[in-house]
């Protein structure tokens, strides 16, 4: 039955598996998919050693409204995720930075999507789950010759 199924189709299903586990770690962490995305480009930005992110670096990544970007730091701040202080920069400005707490996930993420790939790739040998990453890292560059600038996180 499977073998019917189409190339497109199949990466979909596999995505929508990681994703329905994905949303269940964050629902349980009072997270949405877009809040994370976001502590996950300020997290990448901070490690980057960008000295500040304002909100309108956030707002032009993830081509948000000052007004949904608002409300969203708002509450992400509310939950301890992040703070947001005068910009050192720009008076104008806020200078959002993630916490410990943001941080953390991390760790959760990294186990909720090493147990979801364990589960999907159940039956298959080591040399098998080797192979794959291996594949999937060259159709990864293969589509990235395609990216542009916006693309849809803006924190790739």
């Amino acid at each position: 039955m499977t073998n019917n199924i189409p190339l497109g189709l199949r990466f979909s299903l596999l995505h929508r598996s990681f994703k329905k586990q994905m949303d269940r770690m964050l629902a349980e962490m009072d997270l949405t998919g877009v809040q994370f995305g976001v502590l996950g480009c300020l997290i990448r930005r901070e490690r980057e050693g960008l000295e500040e992110t304002s909100q309108k670096d956030l707002e032009e990544a993830f081509r948000m409204s000052h007004a949904t970007m608002t409300d969203l730091i708002q509450r992400l701040e509310k939950k301890g995720f992040l703070t947001c202080q005068r910009s050192s920069r720009d008076r104008r400005s806020k200078r959002i930075q993630a916490t410990e707490k943001a941080y953390g996930l991390e760790q959760a993420v990294k186990e909720v999507e090493n147990d979801s790939f364990r589960w999907l790739s159940r039956g298959l040998t080591e040399q098998q789950v080797q192979e794959l990453i291996a594949i999937t890292d060259v159709m990864l560059r293969n589509a990235c010759e395609d990216c542009t600038e916006g693309s849809d996180s803006g924190c790739d």
